[in-house]
């Protein structure tokens, strides 16, 4: 029977997975509190999100996006809801608590609404405070939800070093900015050349039995439950040239109602072939890289996503996000919330 493999599960496996050298030398953090929830990645840009109250009027996001380092300032943009019935306005008023606080105009290329320095400083307390804020347009008004944003503010604070500092956003004092911590590259990745042969390699019956011991060692039970079934859907072995002494083998690991998981495992080109894995939740290869989308239920409105990249020695994990919480925002949900991000530079 296939399991259910909710978003929750598959950032686990993700990260368990995640390369042969994984980076957990890397600061990152993810927090959530009812309708707030944070992630901030390994250069220490925090990013927190907050949503409308389920179920209070038509849907829509907010997100709080702050990079590390003193004096920083603080980047909101505003989500709506793809929904027919509530079809986005050119331009919003916002208000606060009955206060007029101006217009918010959409960007007509990313429907994105991105708010004034004003009306950012207007609304970072108000979060705070349960304040109604508010965003009008064509007969409809849209809300963000308070609830949580006071513990997700105060997190992201706090891994940014902030705390008792007249840059706080939650918990302000008189500790000096310059206690703040700085930020930190993205690390580069510099991508190995691959082969460009795309055509399988016919492996004998001796071949697959011998890959299928290799690999069986490189897994926990429950990690690839499909690696030894003999049923139909278990899929097959696909082993394809990689490099000048090394083969790319994959299969089929898991299946789910909604997403599947592949595994890649690098393995010598000649037995015992010595197999390191990659990851059990991949969908996708290319070029070097191997991807991974799991949706967070069947309509796709949340998802998450990894890369691992060849970088001649290994794959390195060099990607991993999520786009925020199951909320009907739009398909593929609405944000791009990184714990992980890289510069990869192509091979030549």
């Amino acid at each position: 029977m296939s399991k259910l493999r909710p978003l929750t599960y598959a950032l686990l496996a993700l990260s368990a997975n995640a390369s042969a050298y994984p980076r957990s030398d890397l600061p990152s953090t993810t927090f959530s509190h009812k309708d707030w929830e944070l992630a901030c990645d390994n250069t220490r840009t925090c990013r927190a999100a907050g949503y409308n109250d389920e179920g209070d009027g038509p849907a829509a996001t907010l997100l709080v996006t702050r990079a590390a380092g003193p004096n920083q300032t603080v980047k909101v943009e505003l989500q709506l809801a793809d929904d027919e019935r509530h079809p986005t306005p050119d331009q919003l008023a916002m208000s606060l608590d009955g206060r007029a606080l101006g217009i918010v105009r959409i960007d007509p290329k990313s429907s994105i609404l991105t708010l004034t320095d004003a009306q950012v400083r207007a609304l970072l307390p108000a979060l705070l405070k349960d304040g109604r804020i508010s965003w009008s347009g064509k007969g409809t008004t849209w809300t963000i939800s308070t609830a949580g944003a006071n513990a997700v503010l105060l997190k992201m604070d706090e891994f940014q070093g902030r705390l008792d500092t007249p840059g706080a956003l939650v918990r302000r004092g008189s500790k000096s900015e310059s206690s703040v911590v700085p930020p930190l590259p993205a690390p580069e990745v510099q991508a190995g050349p691959v082969s460009q042969d795309k055509n399988p390699i016919k492996l004998t019956s001796s071949q697959t039995r011998a890959l299928r011991a290799a690999l069986r060692k490189t897994v926990k039970e429950g990690d690839c439950e499909l690696l030894d079934s003999t049923s139909e859907t278990s899929g097959e072995f696909e082993a394809r040239p990689f490099t000048k002494d090394k083969l790319l083998v994959s299969h089929t690991c898991w299946t789910a109602a909604y997403n599947t998981g592949d595994g890649y495992w690098v393995v010598d080109a000649k037995p015992p072939y010595s197999a390191v894995l990659v990851t059990t939740s991949a969908t996708d290869y290319d070029d070097g890289v191997i991807s991974s989308f799991q949706k967070g239920r069947g309509i796709a409105d949340c998802v998450a996503t990894a890369t691992w990249t060849w970088d001649g020695r290994a794959f390195t994990q060099t990607s991993d996000a999520t786009s925020g919480m199951c909320r009907q925002i739009t398909p593929g949900g609405a944000w791009n919330l990184p714990t992980l991000v890289t510069r990869v530079r192509k091979s030549r």
